[in-house]
Formats: structure tokens, C-alpha cells, sequence
């Protein structure tokens, strides 16, 4: 099975190094000098990191195949992937390829809210890209929370979306506003 330990970021000063966004929870073992690592898609690689450097809670790399801005500007998405076996995968973490086609349930009476279509990385927290039954694109906070089962063998997530996250509820959502004139903060 192939992981992504990195997608290459933007460039660096001149001579060819590039930030990371680092998908792995051992960027220590994963990126280090000599390592060669695939690519995807497979035709940018393999890649092979001549120079590492962490700074600031960042990873930079250059690579052995591209040494100059214009070279790693081009490789500018690219996802760093390794293969692992099964025994080697994470038993608390889900990769995206796992999540993908997943049927978001919720929580309360188990119908179907949509399919689990992709997931972002961001930096606070990873986000569930749901595509609910209207086509609607909604992004769910990857957090217990709100998404408090993850059964990857039974083919859902389990969603407790909070009001008006999904479009869906849109029409359902209430908000209590102050009447005209009255001050949001006033005691009545």
C-alpha cells in the first residue's frame, strides 16, 4: 500500500529547495538525506532528497533531480509516497484512499447524508470533503466530535454535524436574532 509522507510546497530562495506539507507522523524516519521516494503521479519521480532541513515547525528539502527554483517550481503538488505494509500502516489513522466512498450516516437516526469524497489537510485540523445527496460539497472537521465513528470495514462514517454545517439543514436552522432596536447583549 502507498502512503504520502509529503506534498511538495513552493519554492524556497534559488537553488532548489521546497517546502513540505508533511502528511507522516515520522517525518524524522521518512525524510531523510539519501532517501529516494516515489511520486505521485509516478511519472515526476522517483525523487531523491539531497539536503533536509526542519525550521520553524517547517520541512524543507532539495532534491538530487532538481536543483534550481525552476526545477522544483515544477514539481510544485507533487505527493512524496512510500510503500508500507500492512503491519507498518497506522491502526489509529485513516488515509484518504480509505476514506473515499465512505457513506456519511447521522449519528441520531442513521440516514444517509452523503458520501465521503476526499479529504483536505489543513494546518488546525483535516476536513471530510462530503458530497451530500443534492451535489452540495460540504466540508466536515475530521474530529471525534463531530465525526465520532470511522468504520472503514462497514463502508460509513457516522456524522453529529453541529446546525447548519451541512446544506441540508440550512432550511432547518433557527437563529435566535435580537429584535430591531434591541442590543444583543441587553437582559431582558
Amino acid at each position: 500500500m502507498q502512503l504520502t509522507v509529503a506534498r511538495i510546497g513552493r519554492p524556497h530562495g534559488l537553488r532548489g529547495e521546497v517546502a513540505l506539507d508533511v502528511r507522516t507522523d515520522a517525518p524524522e524516519r521518512r525524510l531523510t538525506v539519501g532517501a529516494r521516494l516515489d511520486t505521485e503521479p509516478p511519472a515526476a519521480g522517483p525523487l531523491t532528497l539531497a539536503q533536509v532541513r526542519r525550521a520553524q515547525e517547517r520541512w524543507y528539502v532539495t532534491f538530487a533531480e532538481a536543483s534550481d527554483r525552476t526545477a522544483v517550481e515544477a514539481l510544485r503538488g507533487i505527493e512524496l509516497v512510500v510503500e508500507v505494509d500492512a503491519a507498518e500502516a497506522d491502526d489509529d489513522g485513516w488515509y484518504e484512499h480509505e476514506l473515499v466512498g465512505l457513506r456519511a450516516e447521522h449519528v441520531t437516526d442513521g440516514r444517509v447524508l452523503g458520501e465521503v469524497v476526499g479529504l483536505e489537510h489543513l494546518p488546525a485540523q483535516d476536513l471530510l470533503v462530503v458530497r451530500e445527496p443534492d451535489g452540495t460539497r460540504t466540508l466536515v472537521p475530521f474530529v471525534e466530535a463531530i465525526v465520532p465513528v470511522v468504520d472503514v470495514p462497514g463502508g460509513r462514517v457516522v456524522l453529529d454535524p453541529p446546525g447548519g454545517l451541512l446544506a441540508a439543514d440550512a432550511a432547518r436552522l433557527v437563529v435566535d436574532l435580537p429584535a430591531p432596536g434591541e442590543r444583543p447583549d441587553d437582559e431582558g
